[in-house]
């Protein structure tokens, strides 16, 4: 048992790999408790499709991918909260109508290019073990930032999510802190694009707070399940990718979806199993 635990921690790669997909696994879950609270999971599959534009311009002037994405992320999150503000259309609507705009601009961008397909493969479905020691500094500044932003506006992001017309009367600037979420889901998918990619990052981001909604009562305490569970995720999952051959990307979320499975049968509150033995 020891060698199996050990073994894969030999190789440089792996040990990068194995903090990155902890970071990310730990900061998707928490702030994916606030996008499953406000029923917003098209949101993190918009975003992560909509930064395409970036990458795709990154690419054409030799840049750095991650930094378009991240210009890209946060243009798309303060477009969707202008053209939401003051109610005029509904966040859902102002989601749907940049991610079509963005990632037809992606497309188009990337279309027009000879040869993209082998370097912006890993945007699409991540390269865990392809992550460079610069990429874990940076995953670990934007993480902690995130994480410190969520702790210290807790109250306010609490309030606005459960009930934006309390903050407005308690006098939140909601709009401000409306797009300072997005601007913090924005950076979060952008740091999780090394680690799973564009195609399964809404995974990290929901299945487990879903996981954790099934399994508590408050959010401190689903922050903390969720958080768990993606930990557990990451590890499992890049284990699991390291000795089966598969993707360390897609492993990591099969295993989340295993969890929420289980939570979704067994919970004590919830479970489906558990709800059917109490009515027989």
């Amino acid at each position: 048992m020891l060698d199996f635990i050990t073994t894969p921690l030999t190789y440089g790669f792996m040990q990068r790999g194995l903090l990155a997909a902890l970071l990310v696994g730990v900061i998707c879950a928490v702030i994916g408790c606030y996008i499953v609270l406000r029923s917003m999971a098209f949101l993190g599959d918009a975003m992560a499709h909509a930064i395409l534009p970036g990458v795709a311009v990154a690419y054409m002037v030799n840049g750095n991918l991650l930094a378009g994405g991240l210009v890209a992320s946060i243009a798309v999150a303060l477009g969707i909260g202008f053209f939401s503000r003051g109610g005029a259309i509904k966040e859902d609507t102002a989601i749907g109508i940049i991610f079509s705009a963005a990632l037809s601009l992606g497309v188009a961008l990337i279309s027009s290019m000879q040869s993209y397909a082998s370097d912006l493969t890993h945007i699409m479905f991540g390269n865990l073990l392809g992550v460079s020691s610069g990429d874990l500094v940076l995953t670990a500044v934007l993480g902690i930032v995130i994480l410190l932003a969520i702790f210290l506006l807790y109250k306010e992001f609490m309030v606005v999510s459960f009930d934006p017309v309390l903050a407005s009367t308690l006098h939140y600037p909601v709009n401000l802190l409306q797009n300072l979420m997005l601007v913090l889901i924005a950076v979060t998918i952008v740091i999780s694009l090394q680690t799973v990619g564009v195609g399964l990052v809404t995974a990290l981001l929901i299945t487990p707070a879903a996981t954790a909604q099934l399994l508590t009562r408050r959010l401190p305490a689903m922050m903390m399940v969720s958080a768990a569970c993606g930990a557990f995720s990451a590890v499992a999952g890049l284990y699991l990718s390291y000795y089966v051959n598969i993707a360390s990307g897609s492993a990591i979320v099969l295993i989340c979806t295993l969890l929420f499975i289980l939570a979704f049968l067994f919970s004590p509150r919830r479970g489906l199993v558990i709800r059917f033995f109490r009515k027989s």
